[in-house]
């Protein structure tokens, strides 16, 4: 990322809404699940912090959660990004971390990662491509609607901190961020809201 010679455009976030597995907290990858009534419901909300904005550019995970989301929230027309699928879980699809601390007390994703899942690399790389192509592209705001893991690796890597560090950046269903500039340094604009 070279901010000095390049456009200062916002990246926008969006996590999709709720799902029964977001809510239980079970890691939900690839797995193609429908946002919860309430889930639809906190779209409709997100549709209200992103009213205004003129994004030159919406892109969204191609699963329903994140399509759904996106159409509440206003952007039926937004452009499917294969780059921006939740993380693969492999093996630990459809489990809480809860559950694999009964064997495993000290486990967490950001280090120990998922077997036969991606690596926190692989995610972090899908995450930079799409940062590559959001500051070449010239645009001044792109909103991409995604996942909870994926959109923290998404913020680590647009600060240009190691992909593990996304695990300090809690990030609520349906939840809007802005990421844009200090200046010429990388910065969260907006969390959460």
């Amino acid at each position: 990322m070279n901010a000095a010679t390049s456009p200062r455009p916002q990246l926008w976030i969006l996590r999709h809404g709720e799902t029964e597995w977001s809510k239980s907290g079970q890691y939900t990858g690839l797995t193609d699940l429908p946002l919860t009534v309430e889930g639809e419901q906190q779209a409709v909300e997100a549709r209200k912090v992103l009213e205004g904005i003129d994004f030159d550019l919406v892109l969204t995970s191609p699963l329903r959660r994140a399509r759904r989301t996106a159409e509440l929230a206003g952007y039926p027309e937004a452009v499917h990004e294969p780059l921006a699928v939740e993380w693969n879980y492999g093996d630990y699809e459809g489990i809480s971390s809860d559950l694999i601390r009964k064997d495993n007390p000290d486990y967490l994703i950001w280090t120990d990662g998922v077997p036969n899942g991606e690596t926190l690399d692989e995610v972090a790389a899908r995450a930079d491509k799409i940062i590559g192509r959001v500051l070449e592209s010239g645009m001044d705001n792109v909103l991409v609607v995604a996942h909870g893991h994926f959109s923290r690796i998404l913020t680590a890597r647009w600060l240009e901190m190691d992909a593990r560090e996304g695990r300090h950046f809690i990030l609520g269903t349906a939840k809007v961020c802005t990421l844009g500039w200090d200046k010429r340094t990388p910065a969260i604009v907006r969390w959460g809201l």
